[in-house]
């Protein structure tokens, strides 16, 4: 693995939002001894089976998993979190996450959240701070919300559970957690990352939700 190097992985189906999202990457502070590269997968069969794919194509020690229309507005990011990385025994990284999960285990569903993000809403821009308070450098958490997954290790995606686009980021959460890694929300004075969704902060109970809910809950939670 290259410990000078960053990858960020982007599965997409929307030019015009990879482009964007790019637009921003490239806008970030590099520190002098860092390589960055960006690698966007299209049309992927699943999220799993995307991410999977672009972590086995990097040597990069740390990489970005980020939807194509997650957009970093903090322009020290890569200092901020490889910091975090280098000074802690952390796997991974989130801009929002649970401290607590329910017994759900749908993140969004209780009051134990962490983190900050800006969301689009409607034609406004939303800053969202949630319940738990972020005392320190940052909080560790049982899991992290998928729209930004920083890591500093390689931990495969278990696309043989999972063939959807629904608990890939609850899963790998668990499964850096169950490999002895800590999972963290940093501390934000202002949100580093714009996601650029014109929805509210609610899942979509559908049943192709409640089939890859149940499979997370039968692969990590039930004994």
């Amino acid at each position: 693995m290259n410990e000078n190097k960053i990858c960020f992985i982007i599965c997409y189906n929307d030019e015009l939002f990879l482009d964007e999202c790019c637009f921003y990457i490239r806008q970030l502070h590099l520190p002098d001894n860092m390589e960055l590269d960006i690698c966007s997968i299209k049309d992927a069969p699943s999220i799993n089976e995307g991410y999977q794919a672009g972590m086995e194509s990097s040597d990069a020690k740390y990489k970005v998993y980020l939807h194509q229309d997650t957009f970093i507005i903090n322009e020290h990011f890569i200092d901020d979190i490889v910091n975090i990385f280098k000074a802690n025994d952390i796997g991974m990284i989130g801009m929002v996450g649970s401290v607590e999960l329910p017994e759900s285990g749908i993140m969004w569903a209780n009051d134990k959240r962490c983190g900050r993000l800006r969301r689009n809403v409607v034609t406004d821009e939303v800053d969202y701070e949630f319940e738990v308070p972020i005392d320190g450098e940052y909080i560790e958490v049982q899991a992290i919300d998928g729209f930004l997954m920083a890591t500093s290790i390689d931990i495969d995606w278990r696309a043989d559970i999972f063939k959807g686009w629904h608990f890939y980021d609850v899963s790998h959460s668990f499964e850096m957690r169950n490999k002895g890694y800590k999972v963290v929300v940093p501390k934000q004075d202002e949100p580093w990352c714009l996601h650029d969704v014109d929805v509210q902060f609610k899942a979509s109970f559908g049943e192709e939700y409640k089939k890859w809910n149940k499979a997370f809950l039968d692969n990590y939670i039930t004994t």
